[in-house]
């Protein structure tokens, strides 16, 4: 049960990351959509480009606010608010500790 316990919550970590790369794949292709019809392959990469960018940034952006504000999750995936794992934040003894 621990071991499941773990993984659902690693992969609880790993969702902003995801969140964002998947909103930046649907970005660049709505982007692509948009400059299919340039005659410039730089104007259809730059759209693309800014397109993906963009989605990625709003739906990070997004995503946290949405942690920021439902304590229940962020005590279910174990993170504080700003989306930092707790266990990367937590003091680790020092060796030189009295």
């Amino acid at each position: 049960m621990t071991f499941t316990r773990h993984v659902l919550r690693v992969a609880g970590w790993l969702l902003t990351p995801l969140v964002a790369w998947a909103a930046s794949f649907i970005g660049a292709w709505i982007g692509a959509l948009v400059s299919g019809g340039a005659k410039s392959t730089t104007t259809t990469f730059t759209v693309t480009a800014i397109f993906g960018g963009v989605f990625a940034l709003v739906s990070a952006w997004a995503w946290l606010r949405y942690l920021r504000h439902h304590p229940r999750l962020q005590h279910t995936l174990e993170v504080a608010p700003d989306g930092t794992p707790l266990a990367a934040i937590e003091e680790t003894p020092t060796e030189n500790a009295p």
